[in-house]
C-alpha cells in the first residue's frame, strides 16, 4: 500500500494508494522528509482523517457553490438567507481553500464585524452557517475537521423580546390601513407569523370550535415545521371579526383588489406606521406581535407547555429562552381582544 524508492536522479520516491485504489506519489531529498509524509498520509487513512490533495485544493468560493446547490431543495425563504450569508463568508474567505480557514481567522473575522455594528444574533447565525458548510465538507472528505466550534462562537445574544403594551398595539390597528389590520389581530391575538397570516384561507378557520389551524404559508408552501400546523384557540371577539371574512374570497388577508396580500406588504405597513406610535422601538416587527400574544398567555397564568404549544415553537426551551423573563413582570390579567376599540 505505501513504499519509499530512491530513484536514478537521487530523490526518494514515497507513494501510496488511498482507500479507493488511486495512487499518490511525491519526491523528496531526504528519505526521512518521504518517511514522515509517508506516515502522515497513511495516517490519516487509518484515522478517517484523509482528504485527497486534489480536494484540498477546493476553495471556499469553489465549495460555498456545490454546498448552495445541494441547499437548493429547502423552502424559498431558507436558500435566500443562507445566500446572503454565505456572501459574507465569501467576502472573507471565499479565494482560501477550506483547510485554510482556520479558527484564529473566524475568531478575528467575528470581531471585526462586531466593531461594524452587526448584532450578536446576525454573528451567531453567520458563525452557524459557516459552521454548516465546514461541517458537509468534512462530511465529504475536502477537510480533516471543522474549524468552527464553541470557541469560535460569538454566541446568540440575549436581547429580550419587546412586548407592546395593548395602548400601543392599538396604536398600531388604529394607523393601519384597513386591509391590514386584521393580520395585526392573527399576530397579537393568535401568534401568527407573517406569511402564515398571509397564507391563512377560510377553510382553516373553524368559527364553530372557536380555532384555527395554519395549513400553508404565503403563498401556498409548506409551513415552517410541523409543530407550525398545531391548532390554537381564537376568542369570541376574534370569531365575530372573522365571520364576514370567511366567505367569498381564497384567503383572509387580501387587498382591495381580491388579491392575496405577501408578507413583504404587511412588513412594509408595519415599518410605515411603527414611528407614528409611541414608544414602539425602531426595529419594531410584525413578528414582534408574538410576544404580546405570548405576554397575554403567561398573565393569565399559562405554563411553559400552554405557552409552546400556542406559538407552536418546536420546543419548550425556545419558550423558556425567549420568554422565561416575562414571567414576574406581567400583571395584567385581561382577556385577549378584551380592550379592542
Amino acid at each position: 500500500m505505501a513504499s519509499i524508492a530512491k530513484r536514478p536522479n537521487g530523490k526518494w520516491r514515497a507513494r501510496y494508494r488511498d482507500a479507493a485504489g488511486r495512487e499518490h506519489a511525491r519526491h523528496f531529498d531526504r528519505k526521512v522528509d518521504a518517511q514522515r509524509w509517508l506516515d502522515e498520509e497513511t495516517a490519516s487513512i487509518v484515522t478517517g482523517q484523509y482528504v485527497d490533495p486534489q480536494a484540498r485544493k477546493v476553495t471556499v468560493d469553489e465549495w460555498c457553490d456545490t454546498w448552495i446547490e445541494g441547499y437548493g431543495s429547502r423552502r424559498e425563504s431558507s436558500v435566500r438567507q443562507a445566500k446572503v450569508h454565505l456572501a459574507r463568508i465569501r467576502q472573507e474567505f471565499g479565494p482560501l481553500p477550506l483547510a485554510a480557514v482556520q479558527p484564529s481567522a473566524i475568531r478575528n473575522w467575528l470581531a471585526r464585524l462586531r466593531k461594524e455594528g452587526l448584532s450578536a444574533s446576525y454573528l451567531f447565525a453567520l458563525h452557524s452557517r459557516l459552521s454548516q458548510v465546514m461541517k458537509d465538507a468534512v462530511l465529504d472528505r475536502k477537510v480533516p475537521a471543522n474549524p468552527c466550534s464553541r470557541r469560535t462562537s460569538p454566541g446568540a445574544g440575549k436581547q429580550r423580546a419587546y412586548v407592546a403594551t395593548e395602548a400601543q398595539l392599538w396604536g398600531l390597528y388604529e394607523q393601519a390601513e384597513e386591509q391590514y389590520r386584521l393580520a395585526l389581530l392573527l399576530g397579537a391575538f393568535v401568534g401568527l407569523r407573517t406569511a402564515e397570516a398571509c397564507g391563512l384561507r377560510p377553510e382553516d378557520v373553524d368559527l364553530d370550535g372557536r380555532t384555527i389551524t395554519p395549513t400553508v404559508q404565503y403563498p401556498a408552501l409548506p409551513l415552517k415545521s410541523e409543530m407550525s400546523g398545531e391548532t390554537v384557540p381564537i376568542p369570541d371577539s376574534l370569531v365575530s371579526v372573522l365571520k364576514p371574512l370567511c366567505t367569498g374570497r381564497t384567503h383572509l388577508l387580501v387587498d382591495e383588489d381580491g388579491v392575496q396580500v405577501g408578507p413583504w406588504q404587511v412588513e412594509r405597513e408595519m415599518r410605515r406606521i411603527r414611528g407614528k406610535v409611541a414608544g414602539l422601538p425602531g426595529g419594531f416587527r410584525f413578528h414582534d406581535l408574538r410576544h404580546f400574544y405570548a405576554s397575554l398567555l403567561i398573565a393569565s397564568g399559562a405554563d411553559v407547555k400552554v405557552v409552546q404549544h400556542r406559538l407552536r415553537h418546536a420546543s419548550a426551551k425556545t419558550t423558556l429562552d425567549t420568554y422565561g423573563h416575562c414571567g414576574p413582570t406581567l400583571t395584567s390579567r385581561r382577556g385577549p381582544l378584551s380592550s379592542a376599540p
